[in-house]
């Protein structure tokens, strides 16, 4: 009916002025959160289980040696300070260590708080191969699993998305204190980091590299929203550890929804739900 089409043209022209048309912005949220769904299923999985909590210890483990060796230089420095010009005060450089302590304690906090993603992006790159082979294999056991992309290749990327990773922190950080504008810039900034980085990794293990960039290229939306998800997830205290085995997981079943199957001869590909 006239009103009808005139009702689906002016939707597509409210997507079209963010960029997305109506049914681009359906083709794309559909396969996302698909991903999605199944990442939360699979996270909790037998396979998936000790890898997460090896990589929950070994972040732990950095982030309290960082916190106890930061309140300790700073109190320590604030000690010396107050010793070399003393005021007559009772405890005085004792007073003001424990202060600094304190202080820079809830400081280190804070600033853990945003750079948890770079601690976590370089913890968690030990094990991205390993999560996403266990997710491939058990969820698409009649498909070619991927291949762990070379030693050189995956260094590269993975010290580019650290020191990328740490930049956009550093600046989310930065502007942390503007209302209504640090965390928009947390969620966006590292949205677009680990959309497009994630993405890439989980294509590079299915496509070789031009196939993986034209993916990349052609989904790139997708991944986007995909990887607001993780920067959502990211934004949780504690649960943001689990962060990186999310996106990966997340961006295997991603890319195996828009890459097409893989079908190892002599089996019958499952179908995408």
């Amino acid at each position: 009916m006239p009103h009808r089409r005139a009702a689906r043209r002016s939707s597509n022209c409210a997507g079209a002025r963010i960029g997305w048309s109506t049914d681009e912005a359906g083709a794309m949220t559909g396969p996302v959160l698909a991903a999605i769904r199944d990442a939360l299923h699979d996270l909790p999985t037998p396979p998936l289980r000790g890898v997460l909590w090896r990589s929950l210890g070994l972040t732990l483990a950095i982030v309290a040696v960082i916190w106890a060796i930061g309140t300790r230089l700073i109190s320590g420095f604030a000690g010396d300070l107050a010793g070399a010009h003393p005021i007559d005060v009772p405890y005085f450089v004792t007073i003001v260590g424990w202060l600094a302590g304190l202080l820079s304690g809830g400081v280190l906090l804070v600033a853990a708080a945003f750079l948890i993603a770079p601690i976590t992006t370089a913890v968690a790159g030990i094990f991205l191969d390993d999560v996403a082979e266990a997710t491939e294999r058990g969820r698409y056991p009649g498909e070619a699993p991927g291949r762990p992309m070379p030693w050189r290749e995956s260094l590269g990327q993975a010290l580019r998305f650290t020191g990328l990773s740490l930049a956009v922190n550093l600046v989310c950080l930065a502007v942390a204190l503007i209302p209504g504008v640090g965390l928009v810039a947390f969620w966006v900034g590292n949205g677009w980091l680990i959309g497009r980085e994630y993405f890439a990794f989980a294509a590079r293990r299915m496509l070789d590299r031009p196939a993986a960039q034209r993916l990349a290229a052609a989904h790139s939306g997708a991944a986007f929203l995909a990887g607001l998800a993780a920067a959502a997830v990211l934004s949780i205290p504690i649960v943001n550890l689990a962060t990186p085995l999310f996106a990966t997981v997340t961006m295997v079943h991603l890319v195996k929804r828009l890459s097409g199957s893989r079908p190892v001869a002599g089996t019958v590909p499952q179908a995408r739900q």
